[in-house]
């Protein structure tokens, strides 16, 4: 599965930014820090509405409010030091879009899809309203552990992993989080989808910072309530984002019944990104599945092809359907949408140091 356009004008302060301490405390205990921290709070607020990518973190984010000692916890964790350029992260790419075309005995022809369902679940734990210091997220690459790996919405995920295990091998100053997320880009733009922008600086952590499970979206939901509690409450998309996300994720590859309880794909071309699925959804007809397997509908004409109860709601949620209407209909639109939507997952709950860099695909070089 699967992400506002974010800013173009973080300053590139890589080289002299120092990661600071994510357990800073600070005592107020007099009435001149009361109005210490409500001057933080102006500022903090003035400088969120000012923040085009609504990520960055402040000064009040990190600091104890008084009287009682309850920590305040940020939002963001600061990305680390980037020591690679922009040239060094388009031969990672290069290799990894190299590697789609040399080994290809995965579901027609391409593993394609599975590293954009990886950079997804990779990037989709996270949680804004978690209160402690790690929300999830691709920052702490912990999508490696195989306890993040059980989580049942991970399922098959591991084979994406270790496809990618020889450029980490070639490549091995990159973080997994940064080649899940960047495996994830190169992807969407050699199977004929948009640029997407990217930025480095995630850092592996320990295992004992893997996100609890149940915060991806479960399949089984047929709901738009659902889908907002995960991509609203928790992500932070508006409805836009989401059925873009969505749609767009899921022209691309298929169900394995042995990893989801579900079995097919969304559409008849799995390795090209497009706004197929948006045309299909609201122009088959969708019945249930007859079979012993999950509850899913297959069309009516070829039962070739499958939606899943969550891809039902897109369709029947009045406020999501004008969306799939829109991106049925442009598809110029539907790609540039989901390139802002797509980078805004993979940045969720980091705030980078050094602005997105945009790859050229091979065919490009």
């Amino acid at each position: 599965m699967s992400a506002t356009a974010f800013s173009r004008s973080t300053l590139n302060i890589a080289k002299h930014t120092v990661r600071p301490s994510y357990n800073r405390r600070v005592l107020l205990a007099s009435a001149v820090a009361v109005g210490t921290v409500a001057a933080l709070a102006y500022s903090y607020h003035n400088n969120n509405n000012n923040n085009n990518n609504n990520q960055g973190g402040s000064i009040i984010q990190k600091a104890l409010f008084g009287f009682g000692a309850s920590a305040v916890t940020t939002n963001v964790r600061d990305a680390s030091p980037v020591k690679h350029d922009e040239e060094y992260y388009q031969k990672v790419y290069n290799a990894i879009a190299q590697k789609l075309i040399d080994e290809d005995d995965l579901d027609f022809g391409s593993y394609g899809p599975l590293l954009v369902r990886l950079a997804w679940h990779n990037s989709g734990s996270y949680d804004k309203n978690d209160k402690s210091e790690h929300k999830g997220g691709s920052y702490a690459g912990t999508m490696r552990f195989e306890k993040e790996q059980r989580d049942p919405e991970n399922a098959g995920l591991k084979k994406g992993i270790d496809y990618l295990q020889s450029i980490k091998v070639q490549f091995p100053d990159i973080s997994h989080g940064d080649l899940f997320t960047l495996g994830g880009v190169v992807a969407i733009q050699e199977l004929g989808g948009p640029k997407v922008p990217w930025r480095p600086g995630r850092t592996d952590l320990p295992v004992d910072v893997t996100p609890p499970y149940e915060r991806l979206p479960a399949a089984s939901q047929e709901t738009g309530k659902y889908i907002r509690t995960v991509f609203a409450d928790r992500l932070g998309f508006t409805d836009k984002e989401m059925v873009c996300l969505i749609g767009v994720g899921h022209a691309l590859g298929k169900c394995h019944r042995e990893n989801s309880g579900y079995e097919g794909p969304w559409t008849f071309s799995p390795t090209t990104v497009s706004n197929e699925y948006f045309k299909l959804l609201l122009n088959e007809d969708w019945q249930i599945k007859q079979w012993d397997g999950k509850r899913q509908y297959e069309d009516k004409k070829t039962h070739s092809l499958m939606m899943l109860p969550a891809d039902m709601a897109l369709k029947f949620d009045d406020k999501f359907r004008k969306y799939v209407e829109e991106y049925a209909k442009d598809e110029e639109k539907c790609m540039k949408d989901f390139s802002a939507a797509f980078s805004k997952l993979l940045e969720r709950g980091i705030k980078f140091n050094v602005e997105p860099m945009v790859f050229k695909r091979l065919d490009e070089q």
